[in-house]
Order: structure tokens, then sequence, then C-alpha cells
């Protein structure tokens, strides 16, 4: 059986932010231990699911997302919201707010990227969100959770191709990033290219 790589393509937030919410999501795992919380480093606004992938196809995707143009943007975080029941959701979200049609865009370009590399077209509509936990079983109850640290502005200027390694606690590694141009235009920066040449290779 060919190798795969699970993978997907995500802005990141920005370190305040991360800094912010860690204590935040601390509380929140000791409040609501019925859902797996995301640890700070890992929190991401996912553009495209790719998900298992053999290497070969992985790499036409690689290239492909350098054809991207977009511009940076200001990107804003309004409040949380659920997936499912509200006693009882299956993901607990944060919402984009300003910046939330930019992500859209951006989400469409790697979306035809991606079908042009020869990915199925996504199916699901496409929300600009960062899932902050997932329901560790079906119908544990959600508690008050407490409000939102605040939560500043910032200026997206890149999305990532990151690969998942879900053993134990999920990890997710750059692969790839794609600076965003002032122009519109993109300069490729590459993790993979750095440590192990000009294609991507399974540890």
């Amino acid at each position: 059986m060919a190798a795969t790589i699970r993978s997907f393509v995500a802005v990141e937030l920005s370190d305040a932010n991360r800094e912010e919410l860690a204590p935040h999501l601390e509380e929140c795992a000791r409040l609501a231990p019925g859902y797996r919380w995301v640890l700070p480093d890992s929190l991401h606004l996912t553009l495209r699911f790719l998900g298992h992938l053999e290497l070969p196809a992985l790499e036409r995707v690689r290239r492909e997302l350098q054809s991207v143009r977009a511009s940076p943007f200001r990107l804003t975080l309004e409040g949380r919201g659920t997936f499912g029941s509200c006693s009882a959701p299956k993901v607990i979200w944060l919402g984009a707010g300003e910046g939330r049609d930019a992500c859209r865009a951006l989400a469409e370009a790697v979306e035809a990227a991606c079908q042009a590399a020869g990915s199925a077209p996504e199916t699901r509509g496409f929300r600009a969100h960062i899932t902050l936990a997932r329901q560790r079983k079906e119908g544990m109850r959600l508690p008050e959770l407490p409000e939102l640290p605040p939560l500043k502005p910032w200026t997206v200027e890149e999305f990532v191709l990151f690969e998942s390694r879900l053993r134990g606690q999920p990890r997710y590694v750059a692969l790839e990033r794609y600076p965003l141009g002032s122009d519109g235009s993109n300069a490729r920066a590459s993790a993979a290219e750095e440590a192990s040449g000009s294609t991507l290779k399974r540890e």
C-alpha cells in the first residue's frame, strides 16, 4: 500500500491571540473534559481539508498552490459558535468577523488550485472558523464556559500547507508556506524544500 499524508491548507492565528487563548482553553478543558480542546499552537482556520494523499498527489497540490494570488488582509475573531445541538454540540468554534469575505475568496482560490492538481471538488460549504474543541463521545453535554478574552485583529500574510499527524495529541507540521503579496502575488517559501529538496518526502 502506498504511503499517504493526511494534509490540509490553513491560515494560522497570530502569536498574540494564541497567547490570549491559552489560559482560556486550559480553563475550558477543566470545565468541559468531555471535549477534546485544541492546543494553542495548533489553532488554525482551515481553507481546504485534503485528507489522505499519496506523495505524488500531494506534490501536485503543493505546486498548484504556488499559483494562488491574493493580497494580505485584516482578520478579526468574533465569538463562539457550535455545530450540532446547543446543549451537546459536536464542535465548538470561533468565528471570523472582519476578513471573512477575504477568507472565502482565498479558500476559493485554494480550492481551484486543488482541483487543478486533480483533487475531487469539496462538497461542503466553506465557513471561516477556528475549531476550539470536539466532542469526545456523542451526547456529552457542554457546561457554561467562561467569556472569551479580548482578541486583537491581525494581518494575514500567508497561508500554509500542513501535514496532520494524529498519533496521540494531533500535531500539525508545516510543509510549505505561501506568503501573500501586497500586489496580489505570492512568493513561495517552502519549508519542505529547505529541509529536503524540491519535492515532498515522507519521514
